[in-house]
């Protein structure tokens, strides 16, 4: 052997397939070599790797089954066995891979082509870094992530790594999604001005401390895993894992992340908003040292205005709060349904549509009943997965809830978080959109990013 082959560093696989990623047009590497973002042919399945199949995990699986199921992560075992026993597993039960982490999966299993995250919220950038390194696809679940920065870093890392992404906002995919923005483009709305958005969630705790003690960790967890890059706490059994962790600060983006991916969509799709220019916020007080999110809020958005598009204000209502019933709206007619709805305004008419963009109608039903519906000029969606599996297996289609576009709706959401634990401070935050900063809080900037514990970064 001579000297330059006993003091070269050879690369390892992660550090390979990086380098062709980012660095080579011209370096052509099998697919089983790299894994990940290779061809795949249209009458290939796609090898899919899971990692969270609780919950909506358990959804995602089920919704891609008709591919292969390549392998399986989760940090509890009994997730796993449960998602296993479902009768639509049969196809990939016992063959599919079984790990607790998702570092370990990625880098023992290169034949995965695309990965579901669907953990809690502030798993979802450190597990599609490690991803997006492999040159894997994404489906990442609602919210996109938990920090503003790491909606920039998503956004621009799927472009550099040239791949299919895309998030679950299934409603984004819908008829009635498609319909808004149709109607919207008509005219029948007029000039644009207003937009409201209510959920009647929480269904999970907020407003409430931290509670004291710990219990016993279940052999089936492993509760260093699920806490990852937030900083580490005592395993309380039903306080955190495995649903109540949307409103905690450290794992969860609250009731707008949650559900605004549902309901701000549509009129943020339909009115191309863009980032807000200034937003602010009240709310019901949070819990102690602000570890959770509040039991109700009210944020205000304001979009700059775009093109022939004036400036839009957009208000968010939430634990229970409404907006104004308008006047137009039948007596004994209710706003939205039970899980919340929204008003786009205009100075001619006013649409009125559920979650999910669903039920679409003018309001009131005279008007609704008039209006000629224009043609339909929107593509339709086979659905959000159908989506991402064609886009994967042929690059000249396209997803439509992909990191750019849901990357700047999550960033939205999340600014109005800042507002909210802000709210103590009267102001009305004024934000740099190209700069991502806001100009006149430097306190609010601090919420822009996060430090991760070691071993769970985006690096």
């Amino acid at each position: 052997m001579n000297d330059d082959c006993k003091t070269k560093p050879q690369l390892n696989r992660r550090e390979l397939i990086k380098k062709v990623v980012l660095g080579s047009t011209f370096l052509i590497v099998p697919r089983h070599v790299l894994g990940g973002a290779a061809h795949v042919a249209p009458s290939d399945k796609i090898n899919i790797g899971v990692v969270g199949v609780g919950g909506r995990g358990r959804s995602n699986v089920e919704a891609c089954s008709h591919e292969n199921i390549h392998s399986i992560c989760d940090i509890d075992e009994n997730e796993i066995s449960e998602t296993l026993n479902q009768d639509w597993a049969i196809s990939f039960r016992d063959r599919a891979k079984i790990y607790r982490d998702y570092r370990e999966m990625l880098d023992k299993e290169p034949e995965i082509d695309a990965v579901i995250i669907s953990t809690p919220d502030h798993m979802h950038a450190p597990i599609a870094a490690s991803a997006m390194d492999l040159g894997k696809h994404l489906y990442i679940e609602k919210p996109l992530c938990h920090t503003v920065a790491e909606a920039r870093f998503l956004a621009r890392r799927a472009k550099e790594t040239n791949i299919v992404s895309q998030m679950g906002n299934q409603g984004h995919a819908e008829e009635g999604a498609r319909q808004i923005n149709e109607w919207v483009a008509d005219g029948i709305l007029g000039v644009v001005r207003e937009v409201h958005c209510w959920t009647n969630r929480p269904v999970w705790p907020q407003g409430v401390s931290r509670p004291s003690g710990s219990d016993p960790i279940p052999s089936s967890i492993d509760w260093n895993l699920w806490v990852g890059a937030a900083p580490d706490r005592p395993y309380l059994k039903d306080r955190y894992h495995s649903f109540n962790w949307r409103g905690w600060l450290d794992f969860g983006t609250g009731v707008v992340g949650d559900m605004g991916a549902h309901i701000i969509d549509h009129p943020y799709w339909a009115l191309d908003l863009g980032l807000p220019s200034s937003i602010s916020a009240s709310s019901s007080r949070f819990g102690e040292d602000m570890e959770t999110f509040p039991i109700a809020s009210k944020i205000h958005f304001t979009f700059p205005a775009k093109g022939s598009r004036p400036s839009v204000d957009l208000t968010w209502y939430d634990g229970g709060l409404m907006p104004e019933r308008p006047e137009i709206l039948e007596q004994g007619r209710s706003l939205g349904n039970r899980d919340g709805g929204v008003l786009i305004v205009g100075d001619k008419n006013v649409l009125m549509h559920n979650v999910y963009g669903r039920d679409p109608c003018l309001i009131p039903e005279t008007v609704h009943a008039m209006y000629q519906k224009p043609s339909k000029t929107m593509l339709r969606s086979p659905g959000i997965y159908q989506e991402w599996i064609e886009a994967i297996k042929d690059r000249s289609k396209q997803t439509t809830s992909h990191f750019e576009y849901s990357g700047q709706l999550s960033e939205t959401m999340l600014l109005g978080n800042i507002a909210t634990m802000r709210a103590s401070q009267n102001k009305i935050l004024e934000y740099d959109g190209v700069n991502m900063r806001f100009t006149n809080d430097e306190g609010a900037n601090s919420h822009l990013d996060k430090e991760y514990r070691e071993g769970f970064g985006l690096a």
